[in-house]
């Protein structure tokens, strides 16, 4: 990250009276908050706890929140009650984050603020035209800032944890699109990721809901390095916490997303 960037996302968050930051416990929205936390005294921080949120975001934002002095604000989105988001078409993020921005208006008249950064601009992100509708802006895309530049502003702010967070949608997006999305099934899939990482040397772990059942994946290096007694030992262990069998993969990115089923 250069100068540059620090310079401009200062002077762009400086430029509001009020900023307010949607904190969703990634590194991208930590990171922002952090820095608008170090800057602005009237920032403030607004995450939403959810069954689609894992546990260890919340827990992360919380900790970072007390370290940090945040002016913090724990919130439901109320995207469980949203039926459109239920049915999780291919464009359920816009129903999710129409739902995030708008009771965020609820509770504060400040500019709302997202974590996104110009990488994600690259990718079809409904959420985004959700943003537009409630007059989110995003800082690191007006500086210029891409997820590299934004990893760097992290460790430069005392992040290092943060800074290697992988990436990490939210856990309904490991639902098959078109699959109704139950809280009940993300509790799941959260205790299952949650089981793997702990149990398991893998970098990335995704537990997806399919039609046909329940697929876990982990990153292709982790995969190769099972043999078949530990592989058989990894699916027995999964099925058992998930009460239904489950088969063991290579992750792949959006592998649960159905783009045609929109």
């Amino acid at each position: 990250m250069s100068e540059a960037h620090s310079d401009q996302l200062a002077k762009i968050i400086l430029s509001m009276p009020h900023p307010v930051i949607a904190v969703s416990g990634g590194v991208d929205s930590l990171t922002l908050a952090a820095f608008a936390g170090n800057l602005h005294q009237s920032a403030e921080m607004i995450h939403a706890v959810s069954p689609a949120v894992p546990q260890a975001a919340t827990a992360r934002v919380r900790q970072m929140a007390a370290e940090r002095g945040w002016s913090l604000h724990l919130i439901d989105a109320g995207e469980f009650s949203n039926p459109n988001y239920l049915a999780n078409p291919a464009n359920r993020c816009f129903f999710c984050k129409s739902s995030l921005y708008g009771t965020m208006r609820e509770v504060t008249d400040g500019q709302l603020l997202s974590g996104t950064n110009q990488d994600d601009l690259s990718d079809w992100r409904p959420g985004l035209e959700a943003a537009q509708y409630h007059d989110v802006r995003h800082p690191f895309v007006e500086a210029g800032m891409n997820k590299d530049a934004v990893r760097a502003l992290a460790k430069n702010l005392g992040l290092a944890e943060a800074a290697q967070l992988p990436a990490s949608p939210c856990l309904s997006s490991r639902v098959e699109t078109g699959l109704p999305i139950k809280a009940e099934e993300l509790l799941l899939i959260d205790r299952i990721e949650q089981h793997v990482r702990l149990c398991y040397p893998v970098a990335t772990v995704r537990c997806r809901i399919r039609a046909e059942g329940i697929g876990i994946e982990i990153d292709r290096e982790a995969l190769e390095g099972l043999d078949e007694q530990r592989r058989a030992q990894f699916e027995a262990e999964v099925s058992e916490l998930a009460g239904r069998s489950v088969k063991l993969g290579a992750y792949r990115m959006g592998s649960a997303f159905l783009r045609a089923a929109s």
